[in-house]
């Protein structure tokens, strides 16, 4: 969804509200440091004017290196609490985000490209800085002494604050306002195509096994080039307007100096001010264009921003298609029925009107072919999605009454690809129970046959595991997972094509496994194997509609 600059600025800008104490000291110090700074050159004008009467300056050259120390401190303390308020809101807003994908999880994020999620979690949200640091008061600061500015102009002619009104309008108002007309669309392809090459990256890292085993490295080589040009040429442009922005900006400050000079000079041959004030208006004019200038170098500066903006409030945005449920009901664990159910991915339909009865304490076997909907149901049965139509029911409830982590606690998923995180195997394990003491992680292990494998480590149960798993078999992997369902000791475990990509060997030992350790559970396992399913219970073939 694309939106105005303004309602973009206008929803991130709600997020200060916690901090708008913090943010009015910012200001007040932004001022008062950028008026220590226009009296500086100021002062030196009016020692000109006492040297040229024969007047000593003691008393101005006191008051100027006052101001200069002033102005350091002023300016720190005025960057020391824009930092402060935008690293805190950047904290938070990452907190939010992380609530999101939670809240959409799962249904929503298997569609996404994890490389582009990335890189709104970590770019996107650090460019937010650039709004939270350096927009938000200087624009403030920027009306309030700009208005000081003409006021004293003012005072000295009306005609100086009518040519200083319009100097400030033109270089912190319309000059922006162009430019950010001109850069803001580059700026927000910019940013997805950022996260587009983030995903193509990080995607062709994950296959560069695969991509080197046939040759095609070289081709994907060319995709993440043509990507980068893309990208460099989307910048160009940005760049392009930023040069051009800070020429008219130059431009502006120069001849807007002048014209207040020649108007000071012809007032002064009218009578209309005197010398003093033809010295004091041109210096004043141009020591005070810092605060404008830096709005209008936020006119292309925004340009990424805004486009990072716009595509955390498309994430803040989105509806979850599986609501959680937490003031619903808690069941104890007992029969499973499925009734009549429907499901379609968008317009794909997979399941319709399928019925089915999990006896408890059985193991039932799915069989099928690929694409008939086995993997499916099980996301349904942990309520990953929810059904079109029909209902399924645990202990006669409905699962969309259930608590979800009720839920949770009754069912345990071993799938066909264990995620193992950059962690120790403990803390792998840990995930299934946080609070899980060392006897029973050693448990866990022993029922899945993987203790032993374990104690071989050099560090056992605190030894690291390499990014996605890869320094442990594919063998290794699953019997983790199974120890990982074990130790959550849920009711009703889920075995999806646990043993698809293993050797009859490995296949064996965590069939073998859950078969020991069956007492008391309802387990459905999914495969297209038959020797997977010797050990079922009951066997039900799928068909795909």
């Amino acid at each position: 969804m694309k939106r105005s600059n303004l309602q973009i600025l206008s929803k991130l800008i709600v997020f200060v509200k916690p901090m708008i104490g913090i943010m009015c000291i910012a200001i007040l110090m932004g001022i008062a440091g950028f008026m220590a700074a226009i009296l500086i050159p100021v002062l030196g004008a009016e020692g000109i004017s006492l040297i040229m009467n024969g007047q000593t300056i003691h008393k101005i050259l006191i008051a100027m290196i006052l101001c200069a120390v002033f102005r350091g401190v002023l300016r720190y303390a005025e960057q020391a609490c824009n930092h402060y308020i935008a690293f805190k809101l950047l904290a938070h807003i990452r907190d939010i985000i992380f609530g999101k994908l939670r809240e959409l999880s799962y249904a929503k994020l298997e569609v996404k490209e994890k490389g582009n999620l990335i890189s709104l979690i970590t770019s996107d949200v650090e460019l937010l800085e650039v709004f939270y640091a350096h927009t938000i008061s200087p624009v403030c600061i920027a009306l309030f002494v700009s208005l000081i500015c003409v006021i004293w102009q003012t005072t000295m002619n009306p005609w100086l604050g009518l040519v200083a009104f319009a100097a400030y309008f033109v270089v912190g108002v319309v000059i922006p306002f162009v430019l950010s007309k001109r850069s803001s669309e580059a700026g927000r392809d910019f940013r997805q195509e950022s996260g587009e090459q983030m995903a193509y990256v990080l995607e062709s890292v994950r296959g560069l096994k695969e991509l080197m085993w046939f040759n095609d490295a070289g081709k994907r080589e060319k995709g993440i080039l043509s990507k980068t040009r893309s990208l460099a040429k989307r910048e160009k442009k940005i760049k392009q307007v930023m040069a051009f922005g800070l020429s008219c900006t130059n431009i502006a400050v120069i001849f807007f100096s002048v014209v207040m000079f020649v108007v000071a000079n012809t007032l002064f041959q009218h009578g209309a001010v005197s010398r003093h004030e033809v010295l004091i208006a041109p210096i004043l004019m141009i020591s005070s264009f810092g605060p404008v200038i830096a709005l209008s170098n936020l006119g292309t500066g925004l340009a990424q921003t805004l486009g990072a903006g716009n595509r955390l409030l498309n994430l803040l945005d989105e509806k979850a298609v599986i609501k959680e449920v937490d003031n619903g009901k808690n069941v104890a664990f007992d029969q499973i029925d499925v009734n009549q159910i429907s499901f379609s991915y968008d317009s794909e339909e997979v399941l319709k009107d399928f019925s089915l009865e999990i006896p408890k304490n059985k193991i039932l076997g799915i069989q099928g072919k690929s694409g008939c909907g086995k993997s499916t149901l099980l996301k349904l049965l942990m309520r990953m999605w929810d059904v079109n139509s029909g209902k399924i029911n645990i202990d006669h409830a409905n699962i969309k009454t259930i608590n979800t982590h009720n839920l949770r606690l009754h069912e345990s998923l071993v799938s066909q690809e264990t995620m193992l995180f950059h962690d120790s195997i403990a803390a792998n394990l840990r995930i299934a129970k946080q609070d899980a003491t060392d006897e029973e992680l050693v448990d866990a292990c022993k029922k899945a046959n993987i203790h032993e494998f374990i104690m071989t480590l050099s560090q056992g149960y605190n030894t690291e595991i390499a990014e996605l798993g890869s320094s442990v078999s594919g063998g290794e992997k699953q019997r983790l997972g199974l120890a990982r369902a074990f130790l959550h000791d849920g009711n009703f475990l889920l075995l999806d094509e646990p043993t698809s990509n293993l050797d009859s060997l490995n296949e064996g030992a965590i069939l073998k496994a859950v078969d020991d350790h069956k007492e008391g559970k309802t387990i459905v396992l999914v495969s297209h194997r038959g020797s997977s399913l010797q050990f079922a219970d009951e066997l039900l073939k799928m068909e795909k509609i």
